[in-house]
């Protein structure tokens, strides 16, 4: 990683999708992240500072008796390297 300290993470977004409709009690739950529903699911993104702070947020879901579906680490690459035109 250039640029970063060693044993340094920067922060990296990720989309945790769980089953059900979250109401605004759990949501509060997840401070630093933002809710968004998709049919019968809800998305949950935002930037998590490292990994302890990601096992934190999975424990949550946990202890709130949450169905995890699955946990994405979002890539930003289309904006990075974007594609040159062909010719």
């Amino acid at each position: 990683m250039t640029g970063n300290r060693p044993g340094r993470q920067l922060p990296a977004s990720y989309e945790i999708r769980v089953r059900g409709h979250l109401g605004t009690t759990v949501l509060r739950a997840f401070p630093d992240l933002r809710a968004e529903t998709q049919g019968g699911d809800t998305l949950l993104r935002g930037a998590v500072t490292d990994q302890a702070a990601l096992h934190g947020v999975l424990a949550q879901v946990e202890a709130l008796g949450l169905e995890l579906l699955e946990v994405r680490r979002l890539h930003h690459e289309a904006e990075t390297n974007p594609k040159l035109p062909d010719g």
